[in-house]
């Protein structure tokens, strides 16, 4: 055989490779232009592009992480979202906590930063892309999902990059768990809204659905953890921050995820993914969780040396630990102190009733009376009922709640006509001073003379003190009851799926009363 002949019978095979190759990748390219995928938007800008380097820096940060192991099975964590150089120091705590952990599937729950919408986008794609690859998205279960709430829908809506940004919340957890997970499926959650009942729906339908086996299409049923993405305050002091920071992350560690949501609400406290931590906290409690673990605080001061306008970040667990079980700290206050807040509300009603001004305590230097606490302040006159008004949440200095909330009793009580001049020596003063609260899963946790209810469903919503079912002779069902009552609602309304029952502890003392503790 010639050479012309060797050399075209060698063109004409590698022609016909040629074919092939081209075929298969035009194949390929077909398939990928039929898949949906969120490219990574913030790569280069808030973390590395090149996998390498941003391997490399996760690594860094997560080999400077000094905790101790989490004990217990951790069901989801908490994790912020701001560029790595500022918040990932803080980061790598969360994450550190789950290396050598297996999860299937993955729910990341972030805010939205550039979008407003009133529903939770569930994203309606096949995957999200980073430096690390692509994550399949598990789109069984975000179907069952959407299914399962009408604020809930299959959507690119927060996901995708619009004029004013791409979404940085959700992504910048990806490259985090790619790197100390492996392989999983993802389920892409941006809330729109960031309400109570949001939260507690997509709280409380994740936790169904995990429970019962929602079934991933790539990687079969199996464990699912839950990242909330959320930053802390912004743009306070490095002082302001800390204070404030510290308010939510006891709240967090006290499981009193409904303060929290009512404190973000109204701007008293500050977390841009403050729905998805309690949207995670509800999920996480209903599937077994008993222990917030604080990992980790620090803000961007930490970093930049600035701390004029700083960034806060925390890191957390919530765990399913053998044998443990979160309950508040124990709280008291001393006979000089209860004298301090009754002093404080007498002089408060007097000044509002015959003054029509707010009463100026000063500065009250006793620490416990400076701790932000829930409290209601009681009126009576001639053993009657005169007036009765409270804060749940701690939003004020207790000195300060006391205060307002006793001009409130005496003025504002919608059930009597205001307080007259007349009436303010025969005034008797009780004040309770309330624990956080805390969702009850099983009713025989509540315990008549120790236990106050706050029953909500929907907006219907009512308190009842510990003191009450005492001075009525109610049992528990009866106690349940009359709190349905006050929330406007049946008296089984307690049996509703979607009735919250909150349970809280208080000190309650007054002038002519016996101090009652937790």
């Amino acid at each position: 055989m010639n050479l012309r002949l060797r050399w075209g019978r060698f063109c004409m095979v590698t022609f016909c490779f040629s074919l092939a190759a081209l075929a298969v990748r035009n194949q390929a390219a077909f398939g990928a232009e039929q898949q949906k995928l969120r490219q990574a938007g913030v790569a280069g800008s808030f973390y590395p592009s090149d996998p390498s380097a941003l391997k490399a820096m996760m690594d860094d940060m997560m080999s400077h992480v000094s905790q101790p192991a989490v004990e217990g099975h951790i069901l989801a964590v908490v994790a912020p979202h701001a560029g790595y150089p500022y918040s990932g120091p803080v980061a790598a705590y969360t994450y550190a906590a789950l290396k050598g952990r297996k999860y299937a599937r993955v729910v990341v729950i972030a805010p939205s930063h550039y979008e407003a919408f009133d529903f939770t986008s569930v994203y309606d794609g096949d995957g999200y892309v980073t430096p690390l690859g692509t994550i399949p998205v598990d789109k069984a279960f975000a179907r069952e999902l959407t299914k399962m709430s009408s604020s809930f829908k299959l959507s690119s809506q927060g996901h995708l990059a619009t004029s004013k940004g791409a979404e940085h919340a959700l992504e910048v957890q990806l490259p985090w768990l790619q790197d100390v997970l492996g392989s999983f499926t993802l389920v892409p959650i941006i809330m729109g809204d960031q309400s109570y009942e949001s939260s507690r729906a997509l709280g409380v339908a994740l936790a169904k659905l995990i429970q019962r086996g929602g079934k991933s299409a790539q990687s079969g049923a199996g464990d699912t953890l839950i990242v909330a993405s959320s930053d802390l305050s912004h743009y306070h002091t490095y002082a302001e921050a800390e204070a404030m920071d510290r308010k939510t992350l006891n709240a967090l560690q006290a499981w009193d995820y409904f303060s929290m949501s009512r404190n973000f609400e109204s701007r008293v406290w500050e977390a841009c993914g403050g729905g998805p931590i309690v949207a995670a906290m509800i999920a996480a409690e209903r599937m077994g969780a008993n222990q917030a673990k604080l990992l980790h605080y620090a803000n961007s001061g930490d970093v930049t040396g600035d701390h004029s306008h700083v960034v806060g970040y925390g890191a957390a667990a919530l765990v399913k630990a053998p044998g443990r079980q979160a309950v508040a700290k124990p709280y008291s206050l001393n006979d000089q102190e209860k004298d301090t807040l009754l002093s404080v509300a007498r002089k408060s009603v007097v000044s509002a009733v015959r003054d029509q001004r707010t009463y100026d305590p000063g500065t009250i230097p006793e620490e416990a009376l400076n701790q932000e606490r829930g409290a209601f302040v009681t009126l009576n006159e001639a053993g009657d009922l005169r007036g009765c008004i409270g804060y749940t949440s701690a939003i004020k200095p207790l000195y300060l709640t006391v205060r307002d909330t006793a001009a409130l009793a005496a003025l504002r009580d919608p059930r009597f006509p205001p307080v007259s001049t007349q009436e303010l020596p025969k005034l008797q003063y009780e004040i309770s001073v309330l624990s956080p609260l805390r969702h009850v899963l099983d009713v025989r946790q509540i315990i008549v003379g120790q236990h106050g209810l706050l029953m909500k469903n929907g907006t219907n919503e009512g308190l009842l003190l510990p003191q009450v079912p005492v001075e009525q002779h109610w049992d528990r069902t009866t106690f349940l009851g009359e709190t349905c009552g006050k929330a406007g609602m049946r008296s089984n309304c307690w049996k509703d799926e979607n009735t919250d029952i909150f349970m809280f502890t208080a000190v309650v003392f007054g002038e002519h009363r016996a101090a009652m503790s937790q």
